[in-house]
Order: structure tokens, then sequence, then C-alpha cells
């Protein structure tokens, strides 16, 4: 598979903001949302097995703790591994499904938590169920609206994930009406600001397209049941920043 990058650093979006992650960011999207700030995965790339994939993960694990007694980790809902958390992502991971299936079976073999990080234009039925999907529906404004596959919506779990970026207004109506509409109140929902494209220097809210406290009176209002996601990255470092 051809992979751009593989680090360690901490979950920056989804509800696992702030954990320790070892990210596996693969090469190649066939989607060109407006705001993307992964644009250096289209291209390039170094061609990698799983066994050499899995070799780097490991370089870069910590000293595992043992396991609890239930077998999860500590505190957590989902479903979990006892080792490190691992996301998979991309550009577009799905595009090389022959390749990173495997990849997600041998990570959770070794008992390693894994996320997948996909915009769900791709199907997503041959996923491992021990996965946890967190799957993009794109709002109008990304320039990709309508290219969600809704059959992706019954492949989803109770520890799956759906993430709304949210550049507008318009944006906001679209996601509140598609939650509404697919009865996504018992799911994991996430409304998160899109970032300028642009965005450096300063590391704070002046950079999202949608003020973060607007979004959220707006959610208030319309007594939606989602979460409002922050990419922390963002904030931490310069949004300029790659791999973190």
């Amino acid at each position: 598979m051809l992979i751009t990058e593989i680090y360690r650093s901490i979950q920056g979006e989804s509800s696992y903001t702030g954990l320790p992650c070892i990210f596996v960011r693969l090469t190649g999207c066939n989607l060109r949302c407006s705001w993307c700030d992964s644009v250096y995965t289209f291209t390039g790339g170094k061609k990698m097995s799983v066994d050499e994939v899995m070799a780097e993960v490991r370089g870069l694990e910590p000293v595992r703790k043992e396991p609890t007694s239930s077998g999860t980790a500590a505190g957590l809902g989902g479903t979990w591994g006892t080792g490190p958390l691992v996301e998979i992502t991309g550009g577009e991971p799905m595009l090389q499904e022959r390749e990173v299936v495997p990849l997600m079976d041998r990570l959770l073999a070794d008992g390693y938590s894994v996320l997948l990080e996909t915009s769900g234009e791709r199907p997503l039925e041959n996923v491992p169920e021990q996965v946890i999907k967190i799957v993009d529906v794109k709002c109008p404004g990304s320039s990709e609206g309508g290219k969600f596959r809704l059959d992706n919506l019954k492949t989803l779990r109770p520890h799956d994930e759906l993430k709304f970026v949210i550049e507008s207004r318009e944006d906001y109506d679209f996601a509140r009406d598609f939650t509404r509409q697919h009865d996504l109140a018992a799911a994991n929902v996430i409304f998160s600001p899109a970032f300028r494209q642009d965005a450096s220097g300063s590391r704070d809210a002046s950079h999202c397209m949608v003020d973060p406290r607007e979004l959220v009176e707006w959610i208030l209002a319309d007594d939606l049941n989602v979460r409002l996601g922050l990419q922390v990255h963002k904030f931490i470092w310069d949004p300029a920043t790659k791999s973190v």
C-alpha cells in the first residue's frame, strides 16, 4: 500500500480527542474538499507491505500496560484492544481496501485499538466490526456534498461516529436535517467547524470558518443531541503543522 507518513501524536478529533495515538496516513484521495488540510497526501507516498507498516507501528509503541479485568480500556466505551490507539487515515484509506483491511485485521489481532477515518464515499461493509469508524458526511460547502454512500449507515455500530465539518449556516442546516432525517439521535454525531485551508500562525478559533460559539448556539437552539468537535491539534501547534 502507499503510505504518506506514520507518526505518534495525540488524537486531535472525534470523541477520542486528547488520547495518545499512532497515525498511519495513507496516500491518495478521490475527493477534493474545499477546506482540505491534507492535500499533501494526494500524491507521492512510499510503498509498504503490511509487515513493514506493522514494524513501524510497533517501533512507535510505548510499553503496554496490563489489560483491565474486562479486557477493555478502563473508563472508555466502545470496542477496545489492550494495546495503544492506532488511527488509519488519509487521504482516503478505503481507496486501498484490498491492503488496508488486512492491516486492520493484523492490528486488531495484536490487540491495538483501531480507528478508521474515512469520507464515507467508499463502501464500508468489509471493515472489521471491531474497528471504530469515524465517517465524514460531506456538507454542501465542502464542494463534495452528496458523495456520502447512504448504505454505509447500515454498517455503523454503537462505537462508530459520524462527523459533519461545517463552514456555514447552510452546512449546519444540512447536517441538522440529515441527522434528523436518518434518526441519528442515538448515534455518536460530531459537528465540527471547518478550519480555513490557509490557516497559519495564531493558534485560536479565528481560523474557524464558523465561530464555535455560534455553532454551539445553533445546536442548543435546535436541541440537537450532538457533540461539538474542535481540531485540538490546531490549537496546540501552528495550524499549518503536519504530522501532529
